[in-house]
């Protein structure tokens, strides 16, 4: 193992500043050998903190395997059983089950009976930590009662560096501290239930383009995008919601498709043994991310620990051959077999109420099989809960909003009725109808497309063909029922005896209606799905749908479902467009919980998990994917940006936001008052010097500060306010976010918020010392409602001892 003091010669300049990009025909990843430090040997698990009784446990175990029961936890056997993702075969004579690995993203994925949750994008726009809890604690219930040891999730990285990336849907937010506080819960609920989650993908994972290796025009093998990332920028960013999620217990984690610094992330050394495992103290086991393994000695040595969803003709026969003549020790298939089992009884799925191994997981869905009903009457508050939170309102004239009892509505768009077929095969629309629970209906957009087009933007912006409840790709699962928006809006237009026009289809006859019309909605959305990136961000079909609604109608209420950030500046000035509404992707009870707030029923309460621009040339660099080839087969992208993302961007280059990160309305309104700020004990240390367990130094996450304030709800009916927390760090950007709090307050009511704040949370990473640092010098807090709307301001100069 290298000490601190060698990590600290690979300093800021580990990618950005070594490759230079002059055009070579580079034939051979030899040529970037040395750009990810090489961190060997490989760490074995140490059992810190609350691990020590599994891993003692797991010790005794293994111990008595034999070489090949060992080597065969490393890697998923072939399944024809079951349809798990993944699956590790079972020691009966030892008393291991076995593990089924499903995903994941918002609910368990190719079986049936099971709930499809609002996604992590919608939960990031709730910005409630107990929603996420609970959302979390009801999916890893299902996720055990259908014979799941690993949920495959959730997702923090990708962190949205891209814009346009196509699994941004599945992350919360695009900033480190949010994303990480919501991961951190979901892991605290799914666990809580007794199953594994994989956090993923770790790490940089930040677009879809070049994710895997393809063949060019010559038949050549292009390898999968480097990510180029400094030091200071990979710990202030990228590695910290997995360190909030490492915190957390989380037992296993992914390592993803693309290269970090030139060097694979399934066999990143740097990456697995030095952070993962030696900086941050994690004691489970890391997955691959499906064929994404590219060796079998040099993934071992750099601490990979399972690969899915089987090794190839990396291991098995080839690793057993490794270790015996010596190129590979014993003892790193001892420690890898020793991280699994441990995570297996530290969840406690040795016991015998644990259900087996995909027991509810039928191989096919379109055959008969034995139902496992993983539904139940307590996870429906927190699905409807989840699907209102999400929502954003952005822009709210005239009184548009809530509606009264209107005498006739007119719903214009096809974001508005359930999708024609319930679900597809996850290839074409002309699939079996039947086979339930692969990717939901809207993942289709017109006939048949291929996933596999991965060196090319998606061509398409929006779902034509129904409703977008949740995003694309192995992140979508499907629940039992789908609410539509029209559909809930009919319901209620039989309650209150309005009369309700609809056309889903652009019918030009249509639009003599809407001068007659109380109020017109129009619904579009903004399609994303794994595999691919999309090609801008906003089309201009829907925006003149909108525009074309807005000339006649003078009350006109857009609604978007997006999976990702959309553009609005084509109409949010049309004085006719009186109300948006950005809407996510909130799962099975999209329809209702829309109702409920565009009605008043329900207020509005969500706040933008990332910012929206007035123009894409504003995100500059983090608009479109980076790809670039200078070395013909090795795609490179350098994070020149370094920890300028999202609203920090925005603030450093002064460009303003149409809609800023943590921005929403609401039916009320609030105010902000009585900002204290705690001292913090002049000679601190600077630096941490606690023993590390997992998610680092003990005592990183000791409170050493505390922030209050009081927040008033000054309107005329009861309401939830995100209070928002926004440090500057001296030598940092100018504010990042550093705390929040959503509580809800009736009319005229106040309530205190506190936000504890942590070492980690005040401190930047020295690149030199390889630690986290409190700076001397002057912090500035501030406090109010979004990232630009911050009233509160204070002060506070830190004093510290090295």
């Amino acid at each position: 193992m290298v000490s601190a003091k060698q990590l600290g010669l690979a300093v800021a300049i580990l990618s950005v500043c070594g490759l230079g990009h002059a055009e070579e025909n580079i034939t051979s990843d030899t040529y970037f050998y040395g750009q990810s430090e090489a961190v060997y040997p490989s760490p074995s698990g140490k059992g810190t903190g609350d691990w020590a009784e599994a891993y003692s446990k797991a010790a005794a175990m293994v111990a008595k395997m034999t070489l090949e029961e060992k080597n065969n936890l490393t890697f998923g056997a072939t399944n024809t059983e079951n349809g798990c993702s993944g699956i590790i075969p079972s020691i009966p004579r030892l008393g291991f089950t076995g593990l089924c690995l499903q995903d994941a993203g918002n609910g368990v994925r190719t079986t049936d009976f099971v709930n499809s949750y609002p996604s992590g994008l919608h939960v990031g726009a709730s910005w409630n930590k107990t929603l996420a809890l609970d959302r979390g604690h009801h999916m890893g219930g299902e996720f055990r009662k259908k014979g799941v040891q690993v949920a495959l999730g959730p997702v923090v990285g990708p962190l949205g560096r891209t814009t346009t990336g196509g699994r941004n849907w599945e992350g919360m937010s695009n900033d480190p501290y949010l994303d990480g506080v919501l991961g951190a819960a979901t892991v605290e609920g799914v666990q809580g239930q007794g199953v594994i989650t994989s956090v993923k993908h770790f790490i940089a994972n930040e677009q879809e383009l070049y994710r895997n290796p393809t063949t060019n025009s010559n038949n050549e093998t292009v390898q999968s995008v480097s990510s180029n990332i400094d030091d200071k920028t990979m710990h202030e960013l990228y590695l910290w919601p997995f360190q909030d999620a490492l915190k957390a217990g989380t037992g296993n984690i992914m390592c993803s498709y693309n290269r970090v610094n030139n060097s694979y992330g399934c066999q990143n050394s740097k990456t697995l043994n030095g952070l993962l495992k030696t900086e941050l103290g994690f004691n489970g086991f890391v997955v691959t991310d499906w064929y994404a393994q590219h060796s079998g000695v040099a993934a071992a040595q750099a601490g990979l620990d399972m690969a899915m969803p089987n090794s190839g003709s990396f291991w098995g026969d080839n690793l057993t051959e490794a270790i015996t003549n010596g190129t590979v020790s014993e003892s790193r298939l001892t420690d890898m077999a020793t991280r699994i089992i441990a995570a297996w009884y530290q969840m406690g799925q040795d016991e015998s109420s644990y259900p087996a191994p995909g027991v509810g997981m039928p191989y096919n869905t379109s055959e008969p099989h034995t139902i496992v009903n993983a539904l139940t009457r307590d996870a429906k508050p927190t699905i409807f809960d989840g699907a209102v939170e999400g929502h954003v309102l952005v822009k709210n004239t005239k009184n548009a909003l809530p509606l009264v009892s209107p005498k006739l509505i007119s719903v214009f768009g096809y974001d508005a009725k359930a999708p024609d077929m319930y679900m597809s095969n996850g290839q074409s629309l002309t699939g079996n109808p039947w086979q339930l629970g692969y990717s939901p209906a809207i993942f289709q957009i017109g006939d048949a497309f291929s996933t596999t087009v991965i060196n090319e933007p998606y061509d398409y912006q929006v779902a034509f063909n129904g409703t977008l409840s949740v995003g694309g790709g192995s992140g979508a699962n499907s629940g039992p029922y789908l609410s539509a928006p029209l559909d809930a809006l009919q319901q209620r237009a039989y309650e209150d005896n309005t009369v309700v026009m609809w056309d889903t289809i652009d019918n030009p006859s249509m639009m003599g209606l809407m001068e007659a019309s109380d109020a017109c909605l129009v619904f579009i959305n903004a399609f994303a799905t794994e595999g691919l990136d999309r090609s801008g961000l906003h089309d201009d079909y829907s925006d003149e749908l909108v525009n074309k609604v807005a000339r006649t109608c003078s009350n006109t209420i857009v609604v978007i479902h997006n999976a990702g950030t959309r553009l609005v500046d084509q109409f949010t000035e049309n004085p006719n467009v009186t109300a948006i509404v950005f809407a996510h992707l909130p799962g099975q009870d999209s329809g209702r919980a829309l109702v409920s707030l565009l009605y008043g029923d329900e207020n509005f309460s969500g706040k933008l998990p990332y910012t929206v621009a007035k123009n894409e040339s504003d995100y500059f660099s983090l608009y479109h994917t980076e790809a670039v080839t200078p070395y013909g087969l090795f795609p490179q992208d350098d994070f020149t940006e370094g920890v300028y993302t999202d609203y920090r961007y925005f603030d450093k280059h002064d460009i303003a936001p149409r809609y800023e990160f943590g921005f929403g309305l609401s039916y009320t309104t609030f105010s902000f008052s009585d900002l204290h700020v705690s001292s913090v004990k002049n000679g601190i240390a600077a630096y941490p010097s606690g023993a590390v367990e997992q998610g680092g130094a003990v005592d990183l996450w000791e409170t050493v500060a505390t922030v209050t304030a009081t927040v008033k709800n000054t309107g005329s009916r009861s309401g939830a306010e995100v209070a928002q927390l926004y440090l500057g760090i001296p030598g940092g950007p100018v504010k990042q976010l550093r705390g929040f709090d959503k509580v809800q307050i009736p009319a005229g009511g106040s309530v205190k918020v506190t936000f504890p704040l942590t070492r980690r949370d005040l401190s930047s990473w020295d690149v030199v010392a390889q630690k986290w640092q409190l700076q001397t010098g002057e912090y500035k807090f501030h406090v109010g409602s979004s990232s630009r709307k911050l009233p509160l301001q204070s002060t506070l100069k830190i004093v510290t001892s090295s």
